[in-house]
């Protein structure tokens, strides 16, 4: 019998497992090749699977909802001329893993009930049943999987750390290790009550993931939030003048969000702390300065593509790169690798006529940029015949920071620069 293995795929550099949220066959199925087998989920990317080969489904190892690794074997075809007439074979269950013990567990999952609402997997649910993890414990593991999902070597781990109480306690000091922030205590239940007028609203998918993220951002990291006014009357200027000119040359609209991007991209050379991650107690500082901007999608849900790279492009670069991922958003045509490796991140409250905010770091990084809306407004310049009151555009910054690892003077050191580089934009130069 010939066969041939369906390995889930990897869709970008730092994806490591995705989701399987639908399933378009089943088993004993005979399908044509470039037939859709599954649709997979990673982070806020859909993406439906095709069979690359024709022939009839023998073994499917996994169902809808189950968290997947990359290259783990996900079904199975028997590409043989009479796999058509074959005799229809006995469902294979879904595995979540491949050893005894993890087999042994795992089928208990069903009986796991769980009231937190942070993700857990059901091998890692098992193996917390198996070892009599309390719920309150759970939710204190620091997990090391994409948004802080807790893996199997993470609680395999917490397991080992509290069978050896006698070994840390007669730990010599200098081999102490410092204490993970203290446990939080398991989240509270709101109650509410629900009128007859009130509509009960399920939250999708992406809605979800956004959710978890935000919530394990405040938790994760110590949010402190500098403001600037800066006078971008140039940048303004410049931008009026030349826009039509430019879309008539380039065929695509320059905005100011490239221009920003331009002065973030210069600003993280100088300051290269801020393009870094936190991992436990190291810092780990990024070479490449990889943006990411948040779109609203017309679902009302936000997503963050990514310019890789972003200080090695000139602006009409950054323009046109920005507005095809813009497009691509609003479209859901957006891969995996369009979201993947941001390394700093610049949310535009100014698009919604906001003023200013004070927005959310986005994981694991450790800034994020909030732009207000430009206003004219009445200011005071200094001029030879003495001070006048003129009208400039104004616009306010709000940088949200990690205080683990970025102190005031470093954050408002940065964002100050930012504002310089955008009250001095050259009008003299060319796109």
């Amino acid at each position: 019998m010939s066969s041939f293995e369906i390995l889930m795929p990897k869709l970008g550099e730092s994806v490591q497992e995705a989701t399987i949220t639908k399933m378009f066959v089943n088993l004993n199925d005979v399908i044509e090749e470039d037939d859709m087998l599954f649709e997979i989920a990673t982070d806020k990317v859909d993406s439906e699977i095709p069979s690359p080969v024709s022939g009839k489904i023998i073994e499917i190892r996994f169902k809808e909802d189950d968290v997947v690794p990359v290259g783990e074997i996900v079904a199975i075809i028997n590409m043989s001329e009479d796999a058509a007439d074959a005799e229809p074979v006995a469902e294979v269950k879904a595995e979540v893993a491949t050893e005894i013990v993890e087999e042994q567990i795992v089928n208990q999952v069903s009986e796991i009930k769980s009231d937190s609402d942070r993700f857990y997997s059901p091998l890692v649910k098992a193996i917390a049943q198996k070892e009599n993890i309390s719920q309150s414990e759970l939710d204190t593991i620091v997990g090391h999987g994409q948004n802080g999902r807790v893996q199997k070597g993470d609680i395999l781990k917490f397991v080992a750390e509290r069978q050896m109480p006698n070994q840390v306690a007669s730990t010599s000091a200098s081999q102490i290790e410092v204490p993970k922030a203290a446990a939080s205590p398991e989240k509270p239940k709101v109650s509410m009550s629900v009128g007859a007028n009130d509509q009960i609203i399920e939250m999708d998918r992406m809605r979800r993931i956004i959710a978890d993220h935000m919530v394990m951002s405040k938790q994760t990291s110590p949010h402190v939030t500098a403001m600037v006014e800066a006078d971008v009357t140039d940048m303004v200027n410049w931008r009026n003048k030349i826009k039509d000119e430019f879309f008539a040359k380039e065929k695509t609209k320059i905005t100011f969000m490239p221009i920003i991007i331009e002065a973030v991209s210069k600003a993280l050379r100088e300051f290269p702390m801020i393009n870094s991650s936190v991992d436990d107690y190291k810092v780990i500082v990024k070479k490449d300065i990889n943006v990411g901007v948040a779109v609203a999608l017309p679902s009302g849900n936000l997503i963050v593509p990514v310019i890789k790279n972003a200080d090695q492009k000139n602006l009409l670069g950054l323009t046109v790169g920005m507005n095809s991922l813009a497009d691509k958003a609003r479209n859901n045509k957006l891969d995996a690798d369009d979201i993947q490796g941001g390394t700093f991140t610049i949310s535009n409250f100014g698009s919604f006529k906001n003023v200013m905010g004070t927005p959310i770091i986005n994981q694991p990084q450790v800034a994020i940029l909030a732009v207000g809306t430009i206003e004219k407004k009445p200011a005071v310049l200094e001029t030879p015949a003495g001070d006048v009151i003129v009208p400039r555009q104004k616009m306010f910054l709000s940088l949200s920071y990690d205080h683990r690892v970025v102190d005031g003077a470093l954050g408002g050191a940065f964002l100050r620069k930012i504002a310089d580089h955008l009250e001095e934009f050259d009008v003299t130069r060319n796109v």
